[in-house]
């Protein structure tokens, strides 16, 4: 039998490969058997995939993508321009694309659309409205064939990817075999089985005995000194999902866009992840990390836009607002607190709650332990006057669309309304040219700044651990971990799944 390499993830899920999902975990599995017309870049940039190249017109509303030559699904059916024109079109359909309850999210985009084969290997899409950042859809548009739909489906799934599927239990184990007609060419390990260890600890130690070969979501502390002391690897990366709270600008004291500058002044965010995560994070201090299109970089250098985030801690500041809003004499603020999604959310309400006492802010936690229960609370606009959230998508338009335009109101949106980040958006949208586009975004990011509509606090640093050293992280900047990039593995054979 041949040597598979294991690799252990928190959680392992082979849905719907249209399904909306921000998960690393989820998108792993994904982006090893499907492939989509692009992939993201570690800049934010996108890298030919399926598409060898793709044109967009003037108005931003006609994309035309050039499939590769002789692409070929796993089972020797050709993937042509009629195939992945129909796999695009499925994604807007109402019933597909949900997340947390929140249905067809591509759908929000793409509705309307008219997405053609031209001949063999060229599709064109023409939306609705101007769309100038569609290769942050398409690089969820994973070519499927016909039968996706049918309920055996995710049990056998049939994609392009560097590896097929040869057996999988939800929620337990999925074992692959590399796919010898990748267009990507030969990869590096003959076979893979992903497996399931929600304990980060237990997903550490395996790799430090040599049970199995690879494990992702590991912490530098605890866990990094256990693995480099049994002589394996660990490499760092940081998660791109935002740790933030929603802030309820409808109702409340939030609805004061003094009252929301002064909470994002008032925390002091190094000293908050060293007390909530042992210093393994990395501040956030506006709506988007970073590494999202558009925003500054730590340097200020960067393509991106100018002007780097930091240094957004000013209690003075932050008290002096409160007063002018009316609070001089103390601020009491309900926040709603989930037990998971991020797991430290209570031990993170009551280190906030510690640092905005020193600005006369009180907080008055409510926790929800059922996770579900939770996002419909916030998917209903039913929180206190905030709420612990993670935002994960790495697009700096789709965050901004789904969750800050009033005209949108979106599922996560909470009452805010800001017209000048309207307008840019707007005009994000009609531009075409990647830089003029991501100077837009980060003007976006500065009135973000200036009048927020969340409290963005930080990012996980998290780290793989391995058998066998790595060149380079194999986790892309998205946060998913690209198994075409793995060296070859050692550590334990996959068993049946």
């Amino acid at each position: 039998m041949t040597d598979h390499a294991v690799i252990l993830q928190a959680s392992v899920d082979l849905r719907d490969p249209h399904d909306c999902t921000d998960s690393g975990d989820a998108l792993a599995l994904l982006e090893a058997v499907f492939d989509a017309p692009v992939r993201r870049r570690a800049d934010g940039g996108y890298a030919p995939a399926l598409a060898e190249s793709w044109t967009v017109s003037d108005d931003a509303r006609t994309w035309t993508l050039t499939l590769r030559a002789a692409l070929t699904f796993h089972d020797g059916r050709p993937l042509d321009a009629v195939a992945m024109a129909a796999s695009i079109a499925r994604m807007k359909r109402p019933d597909v694309g949900a997340t947390l309850g929140a249905p067809a999210v591509w759908g929000q985009y793409l509705a309307g659309a008219a997405i053609q084969a031209v001949d063999a290997r060229t599709v064109s899409i023409t939306a609705t409205e101007p769309l100038a950042d569609l290769l942050d859809i398409l690089a969820s548009a994973y070519a499927v064939p016909p039968e996706v739909d049918d309920p055996d489906f995710r049990r056998n799934p049939i994609g392009t990817g560097a590896y097929r599927v040869e057996s999988s239990r939800p929620g337990e184990g999925v074992r692959m075999a590399a796919n010898p007609h990748w267009w990507g060419g030969p990869v590096e390990n003959a076979g893979l089985v992903f497996r399931c260890e929600p304990d980060a600890d237990r997903r550490a130690a395996a790799v430090a005995s040599g049970q199995v070969a690879l494990a992702t979501r590991i912490r530098a502390s605890p866990q990094r000194p256990a693995v480099e002391r049994a002589g394996r690897f660990w490499s760092g990366y940081t998660d791109p999902t935002s740790i933030i709270y929603l802030l309820n600008a409808a109702h409340g004291p939030c609805a004061d866009a003094r009252v929301r500058r002064a909470l994002t002044l008032a925390v002091d965010r190094p000293r908050l992840i060293d007390t909530v995560l042992a210093g393994d994070g990395d501040r956030l201090e506006g709506f988007v990390s970073a590494a999202h299109f558009g925003a500054p970089t730590p340097s200020g250098d960067g393509a991106q836009g100018d002007g780097a985030p930091g240094g957004l801690f000013d209690p003075q500041t932050a008290r002096t607002l409160l007063a002018e809003a009316g609070h001089g004499a103390g601020l009491v603020l309900t926040v709603d607190t989930p037990t998971r999604l991020p797991d430290e959310a209570q031990a993170l309400t009551a280190a906030l709650g510690e640092q905005l006492a020193a600005v006369g802010i009180t907080l008055q936690p409510r926790v929800t332990e059922d996770r579900v229960a939770y996002a419909e609370r916030v998917r209903d606009k039913r929180i206190g006057d905030l709420c612990v959230f993670d935002s994960s998508p790495m697009s700096t338009f789709r965050v901004l669309y789904e969750k800050i335009d009033s005209r949108v109101a979106g599922s996560w949106w909470q009452g805010y309304a800001n017209p000048t980040v309207e307008r840019l958006l707007d005009q994000a949208r009609r531009t075409v040219e990647d830089g003029a586009r991501g100077r837009l975004y980060g003007d976006a990011y500065r009135a973000l700044q200036a009048d927020p509509a969340w409290l963005p606090l930080y990012h996980h640093r998290l780290g793989v651990a391995s058998t066998v050293a790595l060149d380079t992280c194999p986790v892309r900047g998205d946060g998913v971990l690209d198994v075409t990039l793995l060296p070859a593995l050692t550590g334990g054979e996959g068993e049946r799944t």
